[in-house]
């Protein structure tokens, strides 16, 4: 039973995440974006830049669960199982592209001629394959070092991550940028999401580029020993101790790095690493408070909906947004597709312009959870 309760607070951390990746990802329209929504443009975190972060130690924490029972020692079979995940996610973000690319060709002129276009210029980077690589090569970390060497190996991560910004002066948004130029050799430019900076030039730098998913290694492996912190104990409130410490130490270390390295998570600083994860290792401490010592469980149900199956209900959401766009019609004269229309013609003269803009984005959130709900009731879980 206690083990059952201590994953409860996981899976509503996961759900939340979830949640909150869906919100952030499909507002009514990105003209009108609320507030607290939006990413901070180049340095600084808001809510929004929690959301990722906060799934990928979730990630460590549950991969620390996993290979417990491994003993963490890479096998044939533990390694299989590092692989056919990666291929998996990058499968689906893949699949997805190409989707998003079949539903647009729709109304091309020349159908065949626009799908030839999708290789030549797909993104090869994203939230998914972030998500891949991390799991894997983390994972591969894990059973390399063993979990007691998990903070030596994360400190050596981001102190080297540091210095290779230190010595290339890659605190800007510009094509000198050292993660800029790496994706830019690796990748090719029709392969990378470009940022505008300050002075409106389009720069090659990829949010979840390459080089700057090195420092999420780290991002997993502290995940990785926060799950260490609270599986070696049975006593509630030692677990819920320990992980306050930890991020109370790891938000005051961001804070102070801060001054030489910035809070940035476009290039996914080592500042950036270490106040997400504190914050997110007090918000699981906050939810086994809640949960597990106050009993307070009734209201988790919602959060615990999305954490069964968080990866499946993230791809359906991406899934309902690319149909959506893909119905269209005119009304009033003007272009629109049902996402459109529900936006301007419901939201908008209930809530006005931004607040109608997160009421789509929550509507959509609703949706998805009238699907994820039964999945968790009949205890159905779609790994991907």
């Amino acid at each position: 039973m206690a083990e059952k309760q201590r994953l409860l607070a996981l899976d509503v951390l996961r759900g939340i995440t979830i949640a909150g990746m869906i919100t952030v990802n499909n507002p009514g329209s990105w003209g009108h974006i609320f507030a607290p929504l939006e990413h901070a443009e180049w340095n600084g975190c808001t809510p929004t830049d929690l959301v990722f972060p906060f799934f990928m130690f979730v990630m460590g924490v549950a991969m620390y669960i996993s290979y417990r029972k491994y003993d963490f020692r890479l096998t044939a079979q533990t390694f299989g199982k590092l692989c056919y995940r990666l291929l998996m996610i990058l499968l689906v973000a893949y699949g997805l592209s190409l989707i998003s690319r079949l539903l647009r060709g729709i109304y091309a002129d020349d159908f065949w001629e626009y799908m030839k276009g999708w290789l030549p210029n797909m993104r090869l980077t994203g939230v998914f394959p972030r998500l891949g690589l991390t799991s894997f090569f983390g994972g591969l970390l894990l059973l390399t070092f063993k979990p007691k060497n998990i903070p030596w190996v994360a400190a050596v991560i981001l102190v080297a991550y540091c210095l290779l910004i230190a010595l290339t002066n890659s605190f800007e948004c510009t094509a000198d940028n050292v993660i800029a130029r790496f994706d830019l050799a690796l990748l090719g430019d029709d392969h990378l999401y470009h940022l505008t900076n300050e002075a409106g030039e389009r720069v090659p730098l990829d949010p979840e580029g390459l080089l700057s998913t090195i420092p999420c290694f780290a991002h997993v492996l502290i995940g990785a020993y926060a799950g260490k912190l609270i599986m070696s104990v049975e006593d509630k409130w030692q677990k819920v101790n320990r992980l306050f410490i930890m991020g109370t130490i790891l938000m005051f270390a961001a804070f102070l790095l801060d001054y030489a390295f910035p809070i940035n998570k476009k290039i996914w600083s080592a500042s950036y690493v270490l106040l997400t994860c504190g914050l997110a290792s007090n918000l699981l401490a906050l939810l086994i408070w809640i949960i597990d010592i106050c009993g307070k469980k009734r209201w988790s149900v919602f959060f615990e909906s999305f954490g069964a199956n968080p990866l499946f209900i993230y791809c359906l959401s991406a899934l309902f947004v690319y149909l959506m766009g893909a119905i269209r019609f005119t009304f009033n004269g003007e272009p629109c597709n049902p996402w459109s229309f529900y936006y301007k013609y419901c939201m908008v003269p209930l809530f006005g312009d931004t607040l109608g803009s997160l009421g789509s984005a929550l509507t959509l959130v609703a949706l998805m959870w009238c699907i994820a709900h039964p999945l968790y009731r009949k205890r159905i879980y779609i790994k991907i």
